[in-house]
This record gives structure tokens, sequence and C-alpha cells, in this order.
């Protein structure tokens, strides 16, 4: 008898910190003792640990057992380290082979029977692991293509405790189990929203390019039934497909909200579209024990709609403001912090007032101007000053119905044409910079280098701020957007038009 050990991860946001598991034996009381700071969930593993190997064939010593997670003072959750604990213990009587239980980093949760159920987050787990240098994993049979996903890592995907033993030099007989395996992942994209099916609104198709060509974030002002969810649901549609960085990061974060990956990475941009009840957390993540990511992270890399934004809590909304200026989403508790990606593009709708008909042309508003201001007064200064893209939308018209058919619409295909060239010019433009598209670009870089416009392009956006129309934040998301619109139209830098143009996709709603 001795010490054995093994390794698992902990995960604290993505990062991951490798866990040392190990295991002693000593002449007492029949016990398993767990220390480390395990939370309540881990806490309990020694119960499940102690049924699954007895049903597995192979019980744990009845001798006092003593099983630490180093280092102590990291919080560890839930109970994804089952099967580290039970092949260390195991190894520490000698009934597996101690030396490879030390070279493999373990995964998975144990059943009562033995079996080994799928875990969240094994994604980003594998990921941490492999960057920490290990070449092999074993996790649970239905998380076994989600980890295959890493490059450079060998997945041993194992439906019990049994086989895990068995792989490890036990000395049992292959026992046939029904593994316990994910459920079906969830569809990408349910149905191909296709903008051919706007009608009307060609200053809204045209915002929604521009936005998708530099990343912009967009404000949507304008009564109910005009068709400002319609045009949001299809921006994701306008982007371009993930590249393999951008791609693994979506996949993980939605692994490590428990929802099924399948067998193949993500590879467009999610859509997250919370509802107005959500809370701070559910925005942005949290959680009192295990930290979750919240709708802004998983809408990383893709668009986060607000419907009905004045109707969101103004906590909720103003909990944004840091994300949207650092692109991270960073949760402080007492003994740890965790960080998100959170580079997505905001996207919000609202009605211009309460009963949402003013400025409607064919129903009568009727609220008080008082009650207009309240209402819109919801979104905050800060909140709206980071929104490159602010305009008016309005419902069609019967001409425009019936002119729909005989005119031609363009396509979401034809559009995320225009974004992919839109995009690879400003790569080019910015590939010695650490940014990719436009709407990363600070504003001092274009005013000070060789990005800056001459005084011409820039006439009518310097009154706009001699006249306090804008603030210097403002000047600078205008500047963003003309850059966009000129990589859009194939221009080589913007002039008075792509400027006068941004200004007034931001200041669309007066």
């Amino acid at each position: 008898m001795g010490v054995a050990r093994t390794h698992a991860v902990a995960l604290i946001g993505l990062t991951g910190a490798l866990v040392e598991v190990e295991a002693d034996i000593s002449a007492q009381l029949p016990a398993i003792v767990l220390i480390g700071l395990p939370d309540a969930a881990l806490a309990q593993a020694a119960q499940r640990v102690r049924a699954a190997a007895q049903n597995s064939g192979c019980p744990l010593t009845p001798h006092r057992l003593t099983v630490n997670l180093s280092p102590a003072a990291l919080p560890k959750h839930g109970a994804g380290f089952d099967l580290a604990i039970a092949l260390a213990c195991l190894a520490a009587d000698r009934v597996v082979s101690a030396a490879s239980v030390g070279r493999v980093v373990h995964f998975g949760e144990l059943a009562l029977d033995g079996r080994l159920r799928p875990t969240p987050g094994i994604l980003p787990g594998v990921i941490a692991a492999a960057g920490l240098g290990y070449a092999t994993v074993m996790v649970p049979v239905g998380n076994a293509d989600e980890a295959a996903l890493v490059p450079g890592v060998r997945v041993i995907g194992v439906a019990s405790l049994r086989d895990a033993v068995i792989w490890h030099g036990g000395e049992l007989t292959p026992r046939p189990v029904d593994p316990i395996l994910n459920a079906t992942a969830e569809s990408e994209v349910a149905v191909e929203l296709d903008l051919v099916d706007v009608i009307g609104n060609d200053d809204a198709i045209l915002a929604l390019q521009i936005a998708a060509a530099g990343g912009h974030h967009v404000f949507m002002l304008g009564p109910p039934g005009a068709g400002k969810t319609m045009l949001a649901a299809r921006l994701p549609g306008l982007l371009p497909d993930l590249d393999r960085a951008a791609s693994l990061e979506v996949s993980a974060l939605r692994s490590l909200s428990g929802r099924g990956l399948g067998s193949a990475l993500i590879t467009r941009p999610p859509l997250e579209a919370p509802h107005h009840t959500a809370t701070a957390a559910a925005i942005v993540g949290g959680g009192s024990t295990q930290i979750r990511p919240g709708a802004a992270a998983r809408a990383s890399q893709g668009v986060l709609f607000l419907d009905e934004a004045p109707e969101f809590a103004r906590p909720v909304l103003d909990a944004l403001r840091q994300p949207l200026e650092s692109g991270v989403i960073s949760i402080h508790r007492a003994n740890l912090i965790a960080h998100f990606p959170a580079r997505f593009q905001l996207v919000m709708a609202a009605n211009p007032c309460p009963c949402g008909q003013y400025g409607a042309s064919d129903l009568e508003c009727t609220c008080p101007p008082s009650a207009r201001r309240r209402y819109l007064a919801r979104l905050s200064g800060p909140l709206m000053d980071r929104m490159d893209i602010q305009l008016g939308v309005s419902r069609i018209t019967a001409a425009q119905l019936r002119l729909a058919g005989e005119t031609p619409r363009l396509s979401s295909a034809d559009a995320r044409a225009r974004v992919v060239t839109a995009r690879a010019a400003a790569a080019a433009r910015l590939r010695d910079t650490p940014w990719r598209v436009n709407a990363q670009v600070p504003g001092p870089w274009l005013r000070t280098t060789p990005a800056r416009l001459d005084l011409a392009a820039t006439a009518s956006i310097d009154r706009a701020l001699e006249r306090g129309g804008l603030t210097m934040r403002g000047y600078d998301r205008v500047l963003r957007v003309a850059w966009s619109i000129a990589d859009l139209d194939g221009t080589v830098r913007p002039g008075p038009n792509e400027v006068g143009l941004a200004l007034y996709l931001r200041k669309g709603m007066a």
C-alpha cells in the first residue's frame, strides 16, 4: 500500500487548472475522506465511487482512504472528478497500475452501477489538459467524439469503471454494458433564415450588411410589426464562417453550458436572444458555487439580440457596457475570478413608446411626451453611445408589398459574399495590427496613423462634434463604420459620402 496519483482538470470559466488526485490507504476505520476544497456535489463522490467500484467487480479496500485534491486552495466543482478519484483509490490498492493511472488525465461522473455519465465541459477540459502537456485523456464514451475534436490528444473512451480498470491493467474479464450517451446535440441552425424574406426597409438591410462587415453593434427603433426581430434574426446568416480558433471557442462555451456538441465543431456564428425577464447572471454569467457562462458569453463570435430592450432591467443592460468595450466578461467571487470571452455583436430593438405607435402612419399614439421620454430613458446614455448604428425601422406599405414580387431582393448568400470580401479587405489593411475587423480598431489609431482621413472627408462629423451632437466615442465609432462602408463598396479609403452615410446611420433615429 502507498500513495497513488492521477490527474483531473478543474475549470474556472474557460480556463482549466490541473488537479492532482492523490489517494492514500491507512489502517483505520473504513471511510473515504475527501479533502482539498470540494463542493457539495464533489463531496458526495465518496458514496458514488464506493458503490460504482463494488458493482463493477473491483470493490475498494475496507481500510480508510484519504483522497486529496491538490492544489488544496483551488475550488473544485461538480461530479467530473469521480473517475479520477476511483482510479487513484484502486491504484493505491494495487488493483491497477499506478504508473499507467499517473500518465492519464481522467474525466467522468460515475453512476452507481459503475457506468460513466457524460460530463459538461469536456472540450475546454481536454483543451486545458493538452495545453498542460498531457497527451492521453480518458473520458466517458458519450464524450469521446467531443474530446476527439482537440488535435494531438489520444482519447480513451470508456463506458464503465470496469473498462477503465481493464485498460489500466486490472485483471478483470470485460463485461459489456449499455453506455450512457449524450442527448442528441441541438441543431446549430434549425431553419436557414434568408434576407430575401425581408420586404422594404432598404436602409436597414444595408445597415445589417455594414454591421456584419465591420462587427458593429446595432440599435433599431420602430413600431411593432416593422420587422426588427426579422432583421436581427438574419444577421448571423450574413457573417462569415468561424475560423478554427473561433470555432473552438464557441464549441467550448457550448460544451461548458451542458449543450450537446456532436462530432464536429460549430462553424456558424451563434445567436442568443434572451427574454427580457433575464437576470444579470443569466446575461453575463455567474453562480454561487460553479460559475457558468451567460447569454453574452455564449453569443461570443456571434450575435446577442435583445428584443424589447427597454423592458430589460436597467442593471442588466448596464452590465453589458464593460464587455462591449473589452470583449471579456470577468466574474469575481471571494476566492476566484472567472473570465469568459464576449466578442459579440449586440443588436437591440425597441418600440418608440409604451404603446408602440409613436411615429406610425396608420395608428395614433396615446402616450404623452413624458411617457415616451421615460420609456426610452431606460436605455442609458453610455450604453446607447456604444451602439455604432442607430436607425429607425418603419412598417411596410401596401405598395411595397405589391411590388415585392416584381423587384429582385438581396439574398443572405449574396450579402454574405459581400461581407466576406469586405472583411478580407479589412484584414489585409490591419494585418500588422492585433485587430481583424473595424469595430475592434481603437480611435487613436484611426486618427493618428496613416489611416487618418483628410479634413474634407471628416467635415460633417467635425461639425457634429463641435456642436455636441457627437461624443468623442461616437466620433470614433462613426469613423469605424465609415471604413466598413468603404470596405463593403470596394473603396480604398472613406470619403465624404462614406462618412456622411456613417453619420446618418449613427443618427438615423432622429
